[in-house]
């Protein structure tokens, strides 16, 4: 991963309701939720909530798939994972044995 991309992703989620948002579809897990879904769990309306997914889409942090009528937006676990692993990349002054490590909670 670029520093550029981690810019975005971490840009994407500054934003309180998108932190939200995103902490709730990864609570989902591969399964995901609808709009109407995330937005009344969020409490957030349709129109906000819909702005923000699109920012979250556009930094590489969520999927969209249509399942008959619905949008069911996911988490992308492997970019979540990839952003983790570059914040704690040289965690501990290139000593992360010192640090617990994220792959170990993480698997």
């Amino acid at each position: 991963m670029e520093i550029n991309d981690a810019t975005e992703m971490l840009g994407a989620l500054s934003y309180e309701a998108r932190l939200r948002i995103f902490r709730y579809l990864v609570r989902q897990g591969p399964d995901g939720a609808s709009a109407g879904d995330i937005a009344s769990a969020c409490e957030i309306t349709a129109s906000t909530l819909s702005h923000h997914l699109n920012q979250m889409r556009n930094a590489g942090l969520i999927e969209r798939t249509r399942q008959s009528r619905s949008l069911i937006y996911v988490a992308d676990f492997k970019t979540m994972n990839a952003l983790i692993d570059f914040l704690s990349d040289e965690c501990c002054n290139g000593q992360p044995e010192l640090c617990r490590s994220t792959k170990e909670v993480r698997t």
